[in-house]
């Protein structure tokens, strides 16, 4: 099982804070689960707390973090 958690605004947009989802092999197959399809192209990506692309290999037990991109000044 992969944890997947949203941050910020990715929270309503998705609709949860946390869920589990089965294993994929990569992170791009994880993220097109139906309940992933509101996610923008733009989203920042990470597994297990390091910044990931979608070619990302998962193991069992991965986190997956869904993030806005930031800007700031």
């Amino acid at each position: 099982m992969i944890h997947l958690k949203c941050f910020a605004r990715y929270r309503a947009l998705l609709g949860f804070s946390e869920l589990e989802l089965p294993l994929a092999p990569t992170l791009g197959e994880l993220l097109v689960d139906p309940r992933l399809a509101a996610l923008p192209q733009d989203a920042l990506l990470a597994v297990n707390q390091s910044f990931a692309d979608r070619s990302t290999t998962l193991a069992d037990g991965d986190e997956v973090a869904l993030m806005p991109p930031v800007s700031g000044g």
